[in-house]
């Protein structure tokens, strides 16, 4: 099968849908498709060539209506069978372009289905009083793709309810699909692991504790009270630093800038700004012996964890012993206490406390990363793309 899988972000940019677009093109070529990647264009003018064992086409000028002549010309010189969206409204630079993709107009130009993949449901911006048609675009690329895949329990209950519901999308419907994302920080690609060395290399003596966070500072990760449950944890006599891995801020959302300064703020009137080292960007290897040098991952997410959530992925295929907020709905593999530990969203004492219990507790710290690995193995990146060739089997097919 031909697929082109188009996305607003790509690396070397810093950004998880990117990430997910690279990891999923490796997967689907391993299971023998001819897979490509369609993205913004580079300094090299009209670029196609191959990275990371993948042919990605940098040649997207805007993400406005140019893009579909544009896209439906490398549909037909590359005899594409199928288009995949990865859609996240920031990684578009907030244009609303590709939401049109699937169009009555577009549709006449290339004869192919459009799979939507919605990695989240955020709005694009469009212009400051534009209220519910901010939504109204969004649906629209949900209405006329040929399939859409959402890869959590919310974003499923959200277009399962539309009014009126899309057409043959109510469940136990093939046309919306739920299939969880999984890690771009891949633990085998670490090599040899000195912990006792990587500890040393960020200043973390043998009876320190480490807490990590891996991510984007901004707003819905729950930096501020990660802040907050930092400080009575130091308060309380613990002798804990925090791990800050990877970027801060990520190339698509210009909200995380602001969100980071504040955060720095925060924790210089905490008083806890040198308790926390932040590493930068790091490529995978290293990202994932930091994962692998923390003694409890936390991730305090604001709407709960959720499988959206490439952090919480990555601290599952890690092993790790996971502190995070309770989800919404219930999460394959992650049981309370067994292979995470829950608090409450919003509630710096709460999120304390179950640090600290997990910290203390060696035998539950051990038993949380044993139920991490154990739940890895629903999220791994064959499997993601055995089912996503199945929904494009079941278009094609229609």
């Amino acid at each position: 099968m031909k697929i082109g899988l188009i996305t607003g972000e790509y690396p070397p940019q810093q950004g998880g849908v990117g990430d997910y677009t690279r990891e999923l093109a490796q997967a689907l070529m391993a299971l023998g498709h001819a897979a490509q990647v369609i993205t913004g264009r580079s300094q090299e003018a009209g670029s196609k060539r191959q990275e990371d064992n993948v042919i990605v086409q940098r040649v997207i000028d805007a993400w406005d209506v140019r893009c579909w002549r544009q896209i439906a010309h490398i549909v037909g010189n590359d005899g594409l069978e199928v288009l995949s969206i990865q859609y996240e409204s920031a990684a578009y630079a907030m244009q609303v372009g590709i939401n049109f993709l699937p169009s009555g107009w577009v549709r006449r130009k290339m004869h192919v289905p459009i799979v939507t993949t919605f990695h989240d449901l955020l709005v694009p911006y469009l212009f400051p009083k534009a209220g519910p048609l901010r939504w109204k675009i969004v649906e629209y690329l949900a209405r006329h793709s040929d399939a859409v895949i959402v890869t959590n329990e919310e974003d499923r209950a959200r277009l399962s309810n539309l009014h009126p519901p899309i057409a043959n999308f109510q469940p136990p419907t093939s046309n919306l699909r739920l299939i969880p994302i999984g890690s771009n920080i891949d633990p085998l690609k670490a090599g040899e692991f000195d912990r006792a060395a990587a500890r040393a290399r960020w200043s973390v003596t043998p009876d320190e504790y480490l807490l990590g966070y891996f991510g984007f500072l901004n707003l819905s990760k729950g930096g501020w009270g990660l802040m907050q449950a930092l400080k009575m944890l130091c308060d309380a006599g613990l002798p804990v630093k925090l791990l800050l891995i990877g970027g801060r801020t990520g190339s698509s959302d210009p909200t995380n800038a602001e969100y980071a300064a504040e955060i720095e703020r925060l924790m210089t009137s905490l008083g806890v700004k040198e308790r926390v080292i932040a590493t930068g960007y790091l490529e995978t290897a290293e990202a994932s012996r930091a994962l692998r040098t923390c003694d409890v991952m936390v991730l305090p997410y604001v709407d709960g964890a959720s499988l959206r959530r490439g952090s919480l992925l990555a601290a599952i295929v890690h092993g790790r012993a996971i502190v995070t907020t309770e989800p919404r709905y219930p999460i394959e593999g992650l049981i309370p206490d067994q292979s995470a530990r829950f608090a409450p969203p919003n509630d710096p004492a709460a999120l304390a406390e179950a640090i600290r219990r997990v910290l203390l507790d060696a035998a539950l710290r051990v038993r949380l990363e044993q139920g991490a690995r154990e739940a890895a193995e629903l999220y791994t990146w064959d499997r993601i793309a055995l089912r996503t060739v199945e929904v494009f089997q079941r278009v094609l097919k229609r």
